[in-house]
């Protein structure tokens, strides 16, 4: 996984981990919109003054159901300028499917950073009873269990939403989704924000004006990511990056900023096209 250019995916989170819908729960959360928006990315800024400028796109495409499950297809492409000609073109690419009770998870992952290689994770995870049960196809062959009470993206964004809905402001959950070298729990914190009602439009984008969302309320979001690892060993408390933004309660995300510590850098969405669904028999 990219250090430069990272996001939770199946997001995640949006990808990850914030850029799509959760799964499960929804009879009490009500249907989650199969949707493809692209994001265009720019510089806020560098605290580090590493970095000069910054652009970039993701693509994000959402589909499935409560009963065949959802599927996240997700593309970033970015360029980062250090400056002296010092220019890093990365191009993630993931898909990962899972059931909408969150039992299920599979996911593929191919990275590029500049000419070099691809690297690729591609694997599976199946919950079963108290723990998990990982298998690896790549970068290597490898089985191992994970905590069963850690969540894959799309549950981790269904209980972000039912957590806004019961008023929380605060969620703590572990995150598996795959990413790095697919051995990587990441430690999450969610801060949720006071309901944007459906009337307060804020700043435009093609989210606000489909028909689809008029009347969604939504919340402003930022989850942080810590190492799992690192906090166990070190009790390192500094996030390895953090993302904000604005979730519909279908799940729609807008106005993202991807904070990597040495610099930020925000989403603003380009296009949104909601698409049909087909209903459970």
């Amino acid at each position: 996984m990219l250090h430069l250019f990272r996001t939770s995916l199946g997001v995640t989170a949006l990808a990850a981990a914030a850029l799509g819908p959760g799964g499960g729960a929804l009879a009490a959360n009500g249907p989650f919109l199969a949707h493809q928006a692209l994001y265009d990315l720019s510089l806020v800024k560098s605290r580090s003054n590493s970095i000069n400028s910054a652009r970039g796109r993701i693509l994000y495409n959402f589909t499935g159901s409560s009963c065949e499950g959802y599927t996240s297809e997700f593309r970033q492409v970015s360029e980062l300028d250090s400056g002296e000609g010092k220019v890093t073109l990365s191009d993630l690419r993931s898909n990962s499917w899972e059931d909408a009770g969150g039992k299920s998870y599979r996911f593929k992952i191919e990275t590029r950073m500049n000419e070099a290689d691809a690297g690729w994770v591609d694997g599976s995870a199946e919950r079963d009873g108290d723990h998990i049960n990982v298998k690896l196809k790549l970068p290597a062959p490898k089985s191992f269990t994970l905590d069963g009470k850690i969540v894959f993206p799309t549950e981790q964004i269904q209980r972000i939403i039912a957590a806004a809905k019961d008023g929380k402001s605060l969620l703590e959950l572990s995150v598996y989704d795959g990413s790095d070298d697919g051995q990587k729990v990441y430690n999450t914190l969610t801060v949720i924000g006071q309901p944007i009602p459906a009337e307060r439009e804020g700043s435009p984008d093609p989210s606000t004006s489909d028909e689809h969302m008029k009347s969604l309320k939504r919340w402003p979001v930022t989850v942080s990511y810590f190492d799992r690892e690192a906090q166990q060993k070190e009790g390192e408390q500094t996030p390895v990056y953090a993302m904000a933004f604005e979730l519909y309660e279908n799940g729609v995300s807008r106005q993202l900023v991807l904070d990597y510590n040495d610099f930020v850098i925000s989403g603003a969405m380009g296009k949104f096209d909601a698409k049909d669904s087909k209903p459970c028999n």
